[in-house]
């Protein structure tokens, strides 16, 4: 048959298949997130996250040399206090653990680039991500305590703050905060499509994060909404935000797709803990091979337009990068 055009021509081997591969990605992009828990000699296996611990800030170390080793460039910190309240006041502790890791993570492992979660849900005694007027969250109100969380991280070295509350105003509030107190060269990546989704079920385990009443609708996007999700991400550009995120990834692929063609600031994706925990149990079911899935699902958020992965299986894709599974 006289066929111009036969597309297997370009896939005959490893090598042409290399050569002219479209997506490509690296260690580089990969961001670690790790529960931080108030404490001594913590590390308690989180049994809805297989293979992920609570680890005390005294103990945080033994993490930060596995991603270290790995070649995993950075992490992103989530902290669980040992009291909470309602309003949430051990998120700016200066002895919490978030700001404790992060003082012992900048003097140990100097190369390794520190994200903070900004948020009230860990902290507040309710589970909400704010202040409550009522049974709302008061919007206003919880920005004064965002700002005095990051700035909190700020002065214990965070290289970056990352806000995942959904207040509206959040952006432009923080870095107003942060300037004025001469962190005006510290960026922010903001949760800018944050989705009131069902994968963040092993999360709220983890992070002890579920809300004691109700719902995070009110603030959380709803998912029918591909158009409010640019607005958002639009807003958050105007206020500042130097680069962007959509949570959660697998799901939301359509998502990041569009925030991508219409914005050109860094885009992050978080592979949630619903999306990690069915790959887990998957796998331990032995109906699929974990490394092949977990590299094809995170090569698709790349293929979406990510620039960045915040995934639980950072550690892993860096091997398996070694190993030529995915690249």
């Amino acid at each position: 048959m006289e066929l111009l055009e036969r597309p297997r021509r370009l896939r005959k081997n490893p090598a042409i298949r290399g050569m002219v591969r479209e997506t490509r990605v690296s260690k580089s992009a990969l961001i670690y997130p790790i529960f931080v828990k108030e404490g001594h000699g913590i590390v308690d296996p989180i049994p809805s996250l297989e293979g992920q611990f609570h680890y005390s800030p005294d103990r945080v170390h033994l993490e930060l040399e596995k991603v270290r080793r790995a070649g995993v460039p950075a992490v992103l910190f989530f902290g669980l206090p040992a009291h909470k309240d309602a309003c949430g006041s051990g998120a700016w502790d200066d002895q919490g653990a978030v700001q404790q890791a992060l003082r012992i993570a900048k003097r140990e492992f100097p190369e390794l680039y520190l994200i903070t979660d900004v948020c009230m849900c860990e902290y507040t005694s309710h589970g909400h991500c704010g202040i409550l007027n009522g049974q709302q969250v008061d919007n206003d109100r919880t920005l004064e305590v965002l700002n005095r969380t990051a700035l909190s991280h700020a002065n214990a070295g965070a290289d970056m703050v990352a806000p995942s509350d959904m207040m509206d105003g959040r952006i432009l509030s923080m870095r107003r905060a942060l300037d004025r107190e001469g962190f005006s060269d510290l960026p922010i990546m903001s949760y800018a499509v944050k989705f009131a989704s069902s994968f963040y079920g092993p999360f709220r385990d983890a992070a002890g994060s579920a809300p004691a009443f109700g719902d995070r609708r009110g603030y959380q996007m709803d998912y029918h909404n591909p158009r409010e999700a640019l607005r958002e991400a639009e807003l958050d550009v105007q206020q500042g935000a130097d680069a962007l995120m959509v949570k959660p990834a697998m799901s939301y692929l359509d998502i990041v797709y569009r925030v991508r063609e219409r914005f050109d600031l860094p885009l992050a994706a978080y592979s949630v803990s619903g999306e990690y925990a069915m790959i887990k149990a998957a796998a331990r079911a032995g109906l699929i091979d974990e490394a092949a899935v977990a590299c094809e699902a995170a090569l698709a958020v790349f293929r979406a337009g990510a620039n960045m992965l915040i995934t639980y299986y950072a550690k892993e894709l860096a091997g398996w990068m070694d190993e030529g599974r995915i690249g």
